[in-house]
């Protein structure tokens, strides 16, 4: 502010007269500052006198004036409360003149502030403008519909026609001084004249009622009837706003036709005062204009439809039911089908109903899961289904292992499967008798193309080939000088037997035959001539046995040795010698 004050006073009387010294000019500024603005309040006759007796002219207070009365005002209220009663008394003296410059100034603040205040008391009471359409399933809807259809009108038209209550067809923006229209916006589905033509009737009848009858210059032109045709008039200090309304439009449709045509002096003020001729700045203005397209319709008659309700919504709660009952049934049928049609061995060709019956027909495996199992899986009625199945014979890889097991009938160690191209497989151990018969059953297997057996082990060849590892290791000890066994040796003789009659057996049905060599020997003691008798004469002892005991004796010979190839040292002593004994080599030969 010091650079205001002190800069500001320096420039505005810098052209004072130069016949004043230049101190004696500060001098005098700094005691008019102080007269003016300074803590001791002055009379303005001491500033007058101060003026009158320097050389200061009035052109130069008028630069400083402005920035003294803001210096002040910031200082303290003495100024502003010194100005109000010359403001009241100007006002006063305007509104004396001509009560239309003030009213014109506050026309758009005062109308919206005062209609505020009784909509809000009002607010209860009003309702709704926009209304939907309620009459289309009612007694009088076919009436209409008939009227509609007599008239060649459409329903809506007619409808249209006998539920309005009020609709504002058209509103124009018109210049007030000059009578143009400035702007003109139109209801859906109303025909419409010339607007300009419109307006400048409207300018015309004004104009004819102030030049005709004798009214105050206050006095405004605010409604004309024409038929069911009603036209609204708002004025403005420089607008005037014109609404044509089809029927009998409620008061407070003049509260909004007064509104817009506040906010429209508020917002195009500069435009309309200064009005050439030009309506494009006015093109702005139709938002304003369309909130005056107002529409409300009958509103029907409550009645108390609750019984009705009620009754519709059992019904309505019913039918859920049911139609939840119908899905769900509908969702397990379509589940049992899926299920069904994915079983191999099982083709479904078609599903129907028939007389309240499901109707499935198609192609059955003999060996495919059963249709009633899957049915009572998912909890379909038997009285509701009814199948038809012809059976037929399914190349599936499983159902052909099926029929393979079913007819060969392998043994547990035997694992059988059919791959996709034909070919039966055959794992694990199994008797060469059905080795055997395998070999020629297969072709009689539908979808068979070929046996492989080269996993499959012939558990007799096996067990044969066990009976000889067992038997050669086997040995019968023999009493010193005797060929009479160890009393411990007899039950070892009666097992070697069993095991040889299984090996026989068991090779003549590998259509093979096994030579037995029973190898007797002795220890050291006495000649060699008599050890080959005596060895000799063991092994005789067992063959006899064997044969006394059912085997052949095609299978068997014989072989004494004598001492000739001990199995322990002569050195060494024993309580039983070992070289006492005899020894079995088992041959198996090729029919």
């Amino acid at each position: 502010m010091s650079k205001f004050s002190t800069n500001g006073f320096s420039k505005e009387f810098s052209n004072l007269d130069n016949q004043e010294p230049e101190e004696s000019i500060k001098d005098e500024l700094n005691e008019l500052r102080t007269l003016l603005l300074g803590v001791e309040p002055k009379k303005l006759s001491q500033v007058c006198e101060y003026i009158e007796t320097q050389k200061i002219k009035p052109e130069d207070i008028s630069r400083i004036l402005p920035e003294a009365v803001i210096l002040r005002s910031l200082q303290d209220k003495q100024f502003v409360e010194a100005m109000i009663p010359t403001i009241e008394q100007a006002v006063e003296t305007s509104v004396q003149r001509d009560l239309n410059i003030l009213s014109n100034a506050i026309f758009p603040i005062l109308g919206p502030s005062t209609r505020r205040a009784i909509a809000s008391a009002l607010e209860e009471m009003l309702q709704s403008l926009d209304k939907t359409l309620e009459h289309g399933f009612s007694i009088q809807s076919f009436k209409w519909r008939l009227e509609a259809r007599q008239t060649g009108k459409s329903f809506a038209e007619v409808v249209l026609l006998r539920t309005l209550i009020y609709r504002v067809e058209q509103v124009f923006l018109i210049h007030k001084k000059t009578g143009l229209l400035l702007q003109h916006v139109v209801a859906s589905q109303v025909a419409v004249q010339d607007p300009d033509l419109v307006s400048a009737m409207l300018t015309a009848i004004q104009d004819f009622v102030k030049d005709s009858f004798s009214v105050d210059n206050g006095d405004r032109l605010h409604t004309l009837n024409f038929g069911e045709l009603t036209i609204w008039i708002e004025e403005g200090p420089t607008a005037v706003l014109a609404g044509i309304i089809r029927g009998n439009a409620p008061h407070e449709l003049r509260l909004v036709f007064q509104d817009t045509i506040e906010k429209i002096h508020l917002r195009f003020d500069n435009e309309l005062y200064n009005f050439q001729g030009e309506t494009e700045p006015f093109n702005i203005s139709q938002p304003y204009l369309e909130d005056c397209l107002k529409v409300r319709y009958q509103t029907p008659k409550k009645t108390n439809y609750r019984y009705a309700y009620t009754l519709i919504g059992l019904i309505i709660f019913g039918l859920c039911i049911w139609g939840s009952l119908i899905i769900r049934e509908q969702k397990q049928w379509n589940n049992f089908i899926q299920r069904l049609s994915s079983q191999p061995g099982i083709t479904i060709t078609k599903v129907q109903k028939e007389n309240g019956k499901y109707l499935i027909t198609g192609m059955r495996d003999p060996l495919a899961v059963d249709v009633d199992k899957i049915r009572e899986e998912h909890n379909i009625n038997p009285e509701k289904i009814k199948s038809k199945f012809e059976p037929y014979l399914s190349l599936q890889p499983e159902f052909i292992t099926k029929r393979a097991e079913a007819l060969l009938q392998p043994p547990k160690t035997v694992l059988l499967k059919v791959e996709s191209d034909g070919i039966l497989y055959a794992t694990g151990s199994a008797p060469e008798k059905w080795i055997s018969e395998t070999r020629k059953m297969w072709h009689f297997i539908p979808g068979i193309t070929q046996f492989q057996e080269k996993n499959l082990s012939n558990i007799d060849v096996s067990q044969i080939e066990r009976f000889q590892q067992e038997i050669e290791r086997e040995k019968l000890l023999f009493q010193e000088g005797k060929n009479d066994l160890i009393a411990s040796e007899v039950s070892k003789l009666e097992k070697i037997f069993a095991k040889l009659q299984k090996m026989v057996i068991m090779a003549k049905s590998l259509n093979q035959n096994v030579k037995i060599k029973i190898i007797g020997h002795t220890s050291a003691t006495g000649t060699e001539q008599y050890n080959l008798q005596l060895s000799q004469a063991r092994a005789e002892q067992i063959k006899s046995y064997f044969i006394s005991k059912g085997l052949s004796e095609e299978n068997f010979y014989t072989q004494g040795l004598g001492s000739n190839q001990p199995l322990t040292s002569s050195t060494i002593k024993q309580d039983i010698d070992t070289n006492r004994r005899v020894g079995f080599k088992v041959d198996r030969i090729n029919k």
